[in-house]
């Protein structure tokens, strides 16, 4: 049983590390989806991308998974402004399209409930 858990880990903290990666390697698409009332929107790419990368790897380490999955929830709230300007501002992304732009947002409460499952102490350790 151990082997479920600890692949869905592994995977969430991949797509962690490859959207972490992607600021870097895309600054300019996540700028673009930044809400214009930001400041200093490159740094906060780069800034995020940061912590994405960090908290991915963190997840699948056992002794940070906990404190890992508690931090991928705060980004994921923190970055949720992001996709609710994407959604409001479908005529700034015609290549996503409007669905896409909408299904962004529950996309972010299955990110936070697959986190948060990482927060259990027995789930963390990859026992259960």
């Amino acid at each position: 049983m151990r082997i479920v858990p600890l692949t869905l880990k592994c995977l969430l903290g991949s797509v962690f590390v490859f959207a972490g990666v992607n600021h870097f390697v895309r600054p300019a698409f996540f700028i673009s989806i930044m809400p214009p009332y930001l400041p200093w929107q490159l740094e906060l790419v780069y800034l995020s991308g940061v912590f994405e990368i960090a908290l991915g790897v963190l997840l699948v380490v056992p002794r940070t998974t906990r404190l890992a999955a508690w931090c991928l929830i705060a980004l994921l709230i923190a970055v949720f402004p992001a996709n609710i300007h994407m959604a409001m501002h479908p005529e700034l992304f015609p290549d996503l399209g409007s669905l896409a732009l909408w299904l962004r947002l529950p996309l972010q409460g299955v990110l936070i409930a697959w986190s948060y499952w990482y927060t259990r102490p027995l789930v963390a350790d990859c026992r259960a």
